[in-house]
C-alpha cells in the first residue's frame, strides 16, 4: 500500500508539475516541431524535400522523446535536492523503488506532447506535398525499446546527479551526440562502422530508429529487419541499459546516503 501510493503521489507531482509550466511546455510545443522543419530544410538545401521529411521525422521524434524524458526526471531530482524536498523523501517510510518509478512514468507522460507535436508537423507537411505517412503496428514495438531504454540512461544520470549535482552539461551534450551520432537524422549505416556499433550498443534510441525505418520505409518485418542487429538486439538493449540504470542509480543513491549529502547542493 505504501509503495503504490507513494508511487501515486510521485506521478501526480509530475503531472502538477507539467501544468505548472505550462508556458514553458506551450514554447517546447513550437520549438521542436520548428527544429525538425529547419533540419530537413537545411538538409534539401532550402527545400523540404518529400524524400527527407519522413526518414528525419522518425529520427526526430524519438530525439524529442529522450530529450524531455531525461531532461525532466533529471530536473525533477535537482529542483528536489535544492529545496531539501529530497532529504526529507528519504526519511519516510516511502520506498525509493516508488519515487524513482513514479517520477520516470510522470516524465514519459510529458515527454508525449512534445513528441507528438513534432509527429503531428510531420504528417501535415507530408500531406501537403501529397505524401502519405504509412503505419505498422509492429513499431509499437521499436517504439517501447525507445521509453525502456531512454528511462535506463535517466536513472543513470538521476544517480549522478545525486552525487556530483551539477551535471547539467552532462544532459545537453548526451542528447546533442545521439543527434549527431545516434542514427537520428542520417542513417546509422551512412556512419562509420565503429561509430555505428557504438551506437546501437549505447544510444537507448538507435536500434528502435533504425527498426521503424525499416519498417515503414523498407516495408520489413520484425522479424527480416535489414539494418542493425536485429530484433534480437532492439529488444535486449534497452532492457540492458535499463539494468544498467538500476544498478548505477542503486549505488550512487547508496554512496549519497552513506555520505549525508542528500540536501546537499
Amino acid at each position: 500500500m505504501t509503495f503504490a501510493r507513494g508511487f501515486a503521489a510521485e506521478v501526480h507531482k509530475g503531472l502538477l508539475n507539467l501544468v505548472a509550466g505550462w508556458r514553458e511546455s506551450l514554447v517546447q510545443l513550437a520549438t521542436f516541431p520548428v527544429f525538425y522543419l529547419l533540419i530537413v530544410l537545411f538538409m534539401g538545401r532550402g527545400q523540404l524535400r518529400a524524400e527527407l521529411l519522413l526518414p528525419v521525422l522518425l529520427g526526430m521524434v524519438a530525439l524529442t522523446f529522450i530529450h524531455e524524458q531525461v531532461n525532466r526526471v533529471f530536473w525533477s531530482y535537482l529542483g528536489d535536492i535544492q529545496s531539501g524536498v529530497l532529504e526529507q523523501t528519504y526519511l519516510t517510510p516511502l520506498p525509493s523503488a516508488a519515487l524513482i518509478l513514479g517520477r520516470q512514468v510522470a516524465a514519459v507522460i510529458a515527454a508525449l506532447p512534445t513528441a507528438l507535436a513534432v509527429l503531428a508537423t510531420g504528417v501535415v507537411a507530408i500531406t501537403v506535398q501529397d505524401g502519405a505517412v504509412p503505419f505498422d503496428a509492429q513499431v509499437i514495438v521499436p517504439l517501447a525499446a525507445i521509453v525502456i531504454g531512454t528511462c535506463g540512461l535517466a536513472m543513470i544520470l538521476c544517480g549522478l546527479t545525486l552525487v556530483f549535482k551539477r551535471i547539467e552539461i552532462i544532459t545537453q551534450v548526451s542528447v546533442a551526440a545521439y543527434g549527431i551520432v545516434g542514427g537520428t537524422l542520417v542513417p546509422l549505416t551512412a556512419m562509420p562502422d565503429p561509430i555505428a556499433a557504438l551506437s546501437r550498443l549505447l544510444v537507448p534510441i538507435a536500434p528502435g530508429i533504425e527498426a521503424m525505418r525499416d519498417i515503414l520505409l523498407g516495408g520489413h518485418s520484425l522479424g527480416t529487419l535489414p539494418t542493425g542487429w536485429g530484433l534480437g538486439w532492439l529488444l535486449v538493449q534497452p532492457l540492458l541499459i535499463t539494468a544498467a540504470g538500476i544498478f548505477a542509480f542503486s549505488r550512487l543513491e547508496h554512496l549519497a546516503r552513506r555520505r549525508g549529502t542528500l540536501g546537499r547542493y
